[in-house]
């Protein structure tokens, strides 16, 4: 596999994703001290360079991104199933592939030349979470497998000691499932506290009770994998997972498909619209979500559905994406018998309805550049269950420091999707680089992007 590399840094400007507040359109960015200073939203489609060792399909015909202006973008690996990613301490860059069942080790060359990729641990079961830690002085990385968690010693030379199974008997497969969610996130608190996903076995069923370690949780663990417990709860899928920088925990979650409608009434020509599934209003609900996580919280599924409805149930309604309440579904919930949704805290943000959120970042404490630096970033892989298919995206959120939350979401980086509705890429997970870039991975194309400012070197 021949790579090629270019040095990058980041600066400035953006342009709007979400649908906020009932319009769409150019969304300013929010300065990182959250004081109301705005950045302005300039974005401009560009070509994706490729360099002809990665000109394999669907690489090998012209593709654009739209990207902040000034900023390159570049095919910069070819990783097949290229998933989620860490920088190790030495300034490789780790991708997870989990249809391969490895994670490969990418080293970036001097200058122009190829970064080498090289298999740093094979053999694995649809490996896709990475995490570093530090232990009693030594360096450890953490791997999570579809079924367990892994724990491996980091050498100084930037090879892996042998492999020590921390968790066994994670959920995994389960062929009474209609949507199970497999691939699990990881991430390692101050305290050294593992925290990872275990995504539903549905799309909107109850899972089966007495599960020793239930799906739709988030689950922790100590340092060595005991005392295993539920630290939050009703959660469809939380691929993404993060500290932000107050020290709270926060996911990215993956709403339900083919919500019914949860009102009486009529709905564009419906007499009586309650519990029918309607694509206009499936289109827009329920949202996405990004939410901050505390011990014992419960995020509602599959009984109750965020609402991002300034006047709930209409068909022309505005959209208020964030502190959003949750309303009952219509199937699973209708008399509110299982969980009464007032009674849980109301969701911090949410996202354009079958984003599909993936890999999610904190970026404060990398090298990129403000106003960036203070926000998050998250992949967005896009939709199925909505005509025209939400289009894959890397979005980023601004950091409220005062308000301890995250603010609208805008698209970073776009062109994933062609006008027709395909799609040559979807990014997976997003991460900064060293040298202040983001990279990209994209599991379908099977690539890695270097996305950033174009500098001489």
């Amino acid at each position: 596999m021949r790579l090629t590399a270019t040095l990058l840094a980041a600066a400035a400007c953006l342009t709007a994703c979400a649908k906020q507040n009932g319009t769409a359109g150019a969304h300013p960015a929010v300065a990182p001290n959250g004081g109301g200073a705005t950045a302005s939203a300039t974005t401009t489609q560009v070509p994706l360079s490729v360099p002809r060792a990665n000109a394999a399909p669907p690489l090998n015909v012209p593709h654009a991104l739209t990207i902040p202006s000034g900023w390159h973008a570049e095919a910069w690996a070819r990783v097949g199933d290229a998933r989620f990613m860490a920088w190790t301490p030495q300034h490789r860059l780790l991708v997870s592939a989990p249809s391969y069942g490895s994670v490969v080790a990418l080293t970036p060359g001097r200058g122009m030349s190829a970064p080498r990729a090289k298999v740093l641990i094979g053999g694995l079961t649809e490996p896709q979470g990475l995490a570093f830690d530090t232990l009693k002085g030594k360096r450890v990385l953490y791997v999570a497998e579809s079924n367990q968690i892994d724990r491996y010693l980091w050498r100084a030379n930037g090879t892996v000691g042998s492999r020590r199974v921390l968790v066994r008997g994670l959920p995994d497969t389960d062929p009474s499932g209609d949507d199970v969610h497999r691939l699990k996130s990881i991430a390692v608190g101050h305290d050294h506290t593992i925290y990872v996903t275990a995504g539903s076995a549905s799309n909107a069923s109850p899972d089966p009770p007495g599960e020793k370690l239930p799906r739709a949780s988030i689950l922790a663990f100590r340092a060595d994998g005991s005392h295993g417990r539920v630290f939050a709860s009703g959660v469809r899928n939380g691929e993404g997972l993060a500290f932000a920088p107050d020290g709270t925990l926060w996911t990215a979650v993956n709403q339900r498909d083919e919500v019914p409608y949860p009102f009486h009434g009529p709905y564009e020509g419906h007499a009586e619209a309650f519990g029918q599934t309607i694509d206009n209003y499936v289109g827009e609900h329920p949202p996405d979500e990004v939410a901050r996580l505390t011990a014992g919280r419960n995020l509602g599924w599959p009984y109750c559905n965020p609402d991002p409805d300034v006047t709930p149930g209409s068909a022309t309604t505005a959209f208020q994406l964030a502190n959003m309440p949750f309303t009952p579904d219509a199937r699973t919930n209708p008399g509110e018998a299982p969980l009464k949704c007032g009674t849980l805290p109301r969701i911090e943000r949410g996202l354009p309805a079958h984003s599909a959120p993936l890999g999610f970042h904190f970026l404060r404490g990398s090298a990129m550049g403000a106003p960036w630096s203070g926000g998050a970033v998250v992949a967005t892989h896009g939709s199925w269950d909505r005509t025209p298919p939400r289009a894959p995206a890397v979005l980023w959120m601004p950091w409220e420091r005062k308000a301890r939350t995250l603010g609208g979401a805008i698209v970073l980086i776009g062109g994933f999707q062609e006008a027709s509705g395909r799609r040559w890429g979807r990014p997976a997970d997003v991460v900064a680089g060293p040298d202040g870039s983001l990279y990209v991975s994209d599991d379908t194309a099977g690539a890695v992007y270097r996305i950033g400012p174009r500098v001489a070197g």
